[in-house]
C-alpha cells in the first residue's frame, strides 16, 4: 500500500460541543491519497485532524470510491472522485486566506454531540456566511483514533520527529563546517584589507596634502582674477549707470513734453465737448440714422480688418525679399574679395579696373545702409499698424457698448449720442491715417523696386568688367607670345650689330620715339594709335632704308590694345577722371639688360582664358594693321562683323 501526501497545514476550526459555547482551535489537517493494488487496484481518500499541542488528539476519515458515490447522493455534489481531493484542497484554502478577517466568508466547524471532544465521532463542516444564513458545502464525518492507531500516530510521529533531528544536526554540522571556513577566510582578508587601509591611508594623506597647496595656490589666483573681474564689472556697472541716467532724463524731457502737448489737446477737447453739449439737441433727430451709419462703420471696420492682414502679409513679404537682397549682396562682397587676389597680379598694368572696384564697393555699402535704413521704416509702419489694429478693436469694443445703451431708456439717449459724435471722429482719423499708411507702403515698395533694379545694374557691370579683365590678360598673353617668338627668331638669324646704328633715332624695336611737339605747347604723350599711325605712313615711304620689325609692330600693338582697353574700363566707371597709360613704359632697353616685350609674369599662358571679345572692330580692320597683322590673322571682307577672338588665336 502506498500513500501519497497532497496537503498537510495547520488551519483554525470553530468547535462546537453540546454544551459549551464555541472556540477556536488549530488543527493540522493531513490528506492522503491510499493506492491499494491487492487483490484489485484502487485508491482511498484518507484525512487525518490532529492537534500539535495534544498528541492524543486524532481523528481519521477513509473515503472509498464506494462511499464516495453515497457521500455524492447524499450531499448533492457535482464532481467525481478523481476531482474530489482538488476541491476539498481549495475550499480549505479559501477558509484559510478568510480565517484571520473579523467576519469569514468561509469557515471551518468541527461539530461534536458530547458536550467535550471525548473519544466521540465529529463532524468537518464547510461552511460560507452571507447576510441571510450559513451555506454547508461539504459535511464530513470523522471517527476518533482508537488506541493502536494512537500508538501507531505517535510512533509514526516519533520516528519522523527523530529523522528531522538526524537531518537538522547533520546541517548544523555542515554550517559550522562552513562558518569557520569562512570565518578563517574573512579573518586573512580582514587582515589583507587592514594593510591596503594602511596604505590607502598612507597615499591618501600624501594626495590630501598635495591637492590642498595645489588648491591653495589655485584659490589664491581665482582671488586675484575675481577681484580683477569685479573691478572691471564695476567700471562698466558706473559706465551703464550714467548711460541709463541720462537716457531716463531724456524720457522724462520727453514725457513732460508729451504732458504739455495732451493738456492742449484737453483743452481743446473740453472746449470741442461745450461745443458737443450745444449740438445734442439737434442731434436727437438723427438718432435713427446713426444707427443706420453704425452698420456701415462696422462693415468699413471689417474692411479694414482685411485690408491690415493684407498688409501684414505683404510686409512679412518685403522683409523675406529685402534678406534675399542681403544674402546675394554679401555673396557678390565674397566674390568681390576673390577677385582682388587675381586683380593683385595685374596691378601695374590694371590700376583703373582696382579703382573702378572701390568705387562699386562703395556703391554696395551704400546700397546696404539704404537696405538697413528701409528696414527700419517698414518696422515702424509693422508697429504703427500694430498700434491701428488694436485701436480699431477699442472702437469696435466702444461700438458694442453703445449698441447695448441704445436699447436702454430714453433717459441715457443723451449719453449714447455723446459718445457716438466721438467714436464717429476717431473712426473718420483712423480711417485718415489707413490711408495715409497705405499710400506710405506704396511709396515704400517703389523704392525697394528701384533699389533692386540698381543692384541688378551693379551686378551686370562688375561681371562685364570681369568678362573685359579675362579678355585683356588673353590677348596681352597672346601678344607676349608673339613678342617672344619674333625675339628668339630676330637673336638666331641676325646679328646685334645690324641695329647698332639706328639707336639714336629709333626704339629698340624698330619704332620711333614718341613726338612730344615742343613748339606747338604739347607735353603730354600723344595716343598710341595716333602715334602708330603717324609712323606707319613715312615707314611705308622708307622701307628701303629702315625696314620695320614685326617684334615692334606687335609690341606697339599690344601697348595700344592695353590703351583702348583701360578707356573702356574708365567709360564703364562713369568716372570724370581720364586714365590714360604711358605708351612707351615697356619697352625694352638692351642697354640695361632688359627683355623686350612685357614683364615676364604676363607670359605665363592661363588655363581659364576665353576668346578676346570687346575690342573695336574698326581697330582690327584698319588699313594701317593689316600689313603687320600673322598671315592667318587678315580679316577677309566676308568677314568684317567676326569678333576680334578670331584673329588672335589663343
Amino acid at each position: 500500500m502506498a500513500a501519497e501526501r497532497i496537503f498537510d497545514r495547520a488551519v483554525s476550526v470553530r468547535v462546537r460541543d453540546g454544551g459549551c459555547e464555541e472556540r477556536r482551535l488549530n488543527v493540522r489537517v493531513n490528506i492522503e491519497l491510499l493506492s491499494v493494488s491487492n487483490p484489485v487496484h484502487k485508491k482511498d481518500l484518507a484525512v487525518r485532524l490532529t492537534d500539535d499541542t495534544d498528541p492524543f488528539f486524532l481523528y481519521n476519515l477513509v473515503i472509498s470510491e464506494e462511499d464516495f458515490q453515497s457521500l455524492k447522493s447524499q450531499q448533492g455534489l457535482l464532481v467525481d472522485f478523481s476531482a474530489f481531493p482538488q476541491k476539498f484542497i481549495d475550499l480549505l484554502q479559501q477558509c484559510i486566506q478568510e480565517q484571520n478577517k473579523d467576519i469569514p466568508r468561509f469557515l471551518l466547524q468541527l461539530v461534536s454531540s458530547a458536550p467535550a471532544l471525548d473519544h466521540t465521532p465529529v463532524s468537518l463542516n464547510v461552511v460560507e456566511t452571507n447576510p441571510f444564513k450559513h451555506l454547508t458545502h461539504l459535511s464530513l464525518k470523522f471517527l476518533p483514533g482508537t488506541d493502536a492507531e494512537i500508538k501507531k500516530f505517535l510512533a509514526t510521529s516519533l520516528k519522523r520527529l527523530k529523522e528531522d533531528k538526524m537531518m537538522l544536526e547533520e546541517k548544523l554540522k555542515k554550517t559550522e563546517e562552513d562558518l569557520t571556513r569562512q570565518l578563517s577566510y574573512t579573518q586573512q582578508s580582514l587582515s589583507e584589507k587592514s594593510r591596503e587601509l594602511d596604505k590607502l591611508k598612507n597615499e591618501w594623506t600624501s594626495y590630501t596634502t598635495a591637492l590642498s597647496n595645489k588648491h591653495s595656490q589655485e584659490l589664491t589666483s581665482e582671488k586675484e582674477r575675481a577681484l580683477q573681474a569685479q573691478t572691471q564689472y564695476q567700471q562698466q556697472h558706473e559706465l551703464q549707470k550714467k548711460e541709463l541716467e541720462n537716457l531716463h532724463q531724456k524720457s522724462i524731457q520727453q514725457l513732460q513734453n508729451r504732458l504739455s502737448e495732451l493738456e492742449v489737446i484737453n483743452k481743446d477737447l473740453t472746449e470741442r465737448r461745450y461745443k458737443g453739449d450745444s449740438t445734442v439737441r439737434e442731434l436727437k433727430a438723427k438718432l435713427s440714422g446713426s444707427e443706420d451709419e453704425c452698420q456701415r462703420a462696422k462693415q468699413e471696420v471689417l474692411s479694414l480688418r482685411r485690408e491690415n492682414t493684407t498688409l501684414d502679409a505683404e510686409c512679412h513679404e518685403k522683409e523675406k525679399l529685402v534678406n534675399q537682397l542681403q544674402t546675394r549682396v554679401a555673396v557678390l562682397e565674397q566674390e568681390i574679395k576673390d577677385k582682388d587676389q587675381l586683380v593683385t597680379r595685374t596691378k601695374e598694368v590694371l590700376d583703373a579696373t582696382q579703382e573702378q572696384k572701390v568705387i562699386l564697393e562703395e556703391s554696395t555699402e551704400e546700397k546696404q545702409r539704404h537696405i538697413e535704413k528701409l528696414e527700419t521704416t517698414i518696422k515702424s509702419l509693422s508697429a504703427e499698424l500694430l498700434k491701428a489694429n488694436e485701436i480699431i478693436k477699442k472702437l469696435q469694443g466702444d461700438l458694442k457698448t453703445l449698441m447695448s445703451k441704445l436699447k436702454l431708456k430714453n433717459t441715457v439717449t443723451i449719453q449714447q449720442e455723446k459718445l457716438l459724435a466721438e467714436k464717429e471722429e476717431k473712426l473718420q482719423k483712423e480711417q485718415r491715417e489707413s490711408q495715409e499708411m497705405g499710400q506710405s507702403l506704396r511709396m515704400k515698395e517703389q523704392e525697394v523696386c528701384k533699389l533692386q533694379e540698381q543692384l541688378e545694374s551693379t551686378i551686370q557691370k562688375l561681371e562685364e568688367s570681369k568678362q573685359l579683365l579675362k579678355t585683356n590678360e588673353n590677348v596681352i598673353t597672346w601678344l607676349n607670345r608673339q613678342l617672344s617668338e619674333v625675339q628668339m627668331a630676330k637673336k638666331l638669324d641676325s646679328p646685334a650689330s645690324a641695329h647698332a646704328g639706328g639707336r639714336a633715332a629709333v626704339s629698340p624695336l624698330g619704332m620711333p620715339d614718341r613726338p612730344s611737339f615742343h613748339s606747338s605747347g604739347i607735353s603730354h604723350p600723344i595716343s598710341p594709335l595716333y602715334a602708330f599711325q603717324n609712323f606707319l605712313e613715312p615707314t611705308h615711304s622708307k622701307n628701303s632704308q629702315c625696314p620695320v620689325s614685326k617684334a615692334g609692330t606687335l609690341a606697339f600693338l599690344s601697348l595700344s590694345l592695353q590703351v583702348q582697353l583701360n578707356s573702356q574700363l574708365s567709360k564703364l566707371s562713369r568716372c570724370s577722371d581720364a586714365h590714360t597709360v604711358p605708351a612707351a613704359g615697356h619697352a625694352a632697353n638692351k642697354e640695361n639688360g632688359v627683355p623686350l616685350g612685357l614683364e615676364s609674369k604676363y607670359l605665363k599662358k592661363k588655363d581659364d582664358s576665353i576668346p578676346l571679345r570687346g575690342l573695336s572692330q574698326n581697330t582690327l580692320n584698319s588699313e594701317y594693321l593689316r600689313p603687320y597683322l600673322p598671315a592667318k590673322a587678315q580679316p577677309s571682307p566676308k568677314a568684317a562683323a567676326t569678333p576680334a577672338s578670331a584673329y588672335f588665336p589663343g
